[in-house]
């Protein structure tokens, strides 16, 4: 088992990045995922997803994992951002996608537990790879669990007795 910190920072990209473009690199280290979020009733925020993906792809490690979450799915009525738009952006950029409701707590909880998810198997095949697995075996030693004889003989005299 992993330990995942989970740090949530909720930035207003125009604040960030034309006020503190200096220190960008320094917000996005060690970011291991991302939700991108915009708001399916205003279509500017979904024109801003790119730039955003572009920012994130080139401070983060290639293995970053990017959900783009469409929010406010309850506001039917007022959509500007067509689903299969959303979809087809997100797959053409390798990225998972889902669309949520805050007011209506509509897979917002989702969103995070699937995100956390592929950060998880992301982690555990980068260090299954590198060999950084505290659980598993040394490498070229071999451990003798013992003989049957010896399973035998800790039976009959029974574990705890001295």
């Amino acid at each position: 088992m992993f330990p995942i910190m989970l740090c949530i920072y909720q930035s207003d990209a125009c604040y960030l990045l034309h006020r503190y473009r200096a220190i960008t690199s320094a917000y996005y280290r060690g970011a291991v995922g991302a939700l991108l979020v915009y708001d399916v009733t205003r279509h500017v925020t979904f024109e801003n997803v790119e730039r955003w993906l572009k920012e994130l792809r080139d401070h983060t490690d290639a293995n970053i994992v990017i959900m783009l979450v469409g929010n406010k799915a309850d506001l039917r009525h007022l959509r500007a951002v067509a689903t299969n738009d959303a979809k087809a952006f997100a797959e053409r950029e390798n990225t998972f996608f889902m669309e949520t409701s805050a007011l209506e707590s509509l897979n917002v909880d989702n969103a995070f537990t699937e995100v956390l998810t592929q950060i998880y198997r992301v982690v555990s095949r980068k260090t299954l790879e590198i060999g950084d697995d505290p659980a598993a075996l040394p490498k070229g030693q071999t451990i003798n669990v013992g003989s049957r004889d010896d399973v035998s003989a800790v039976k009959k005299s029974g574990c705890c007795s001295a």
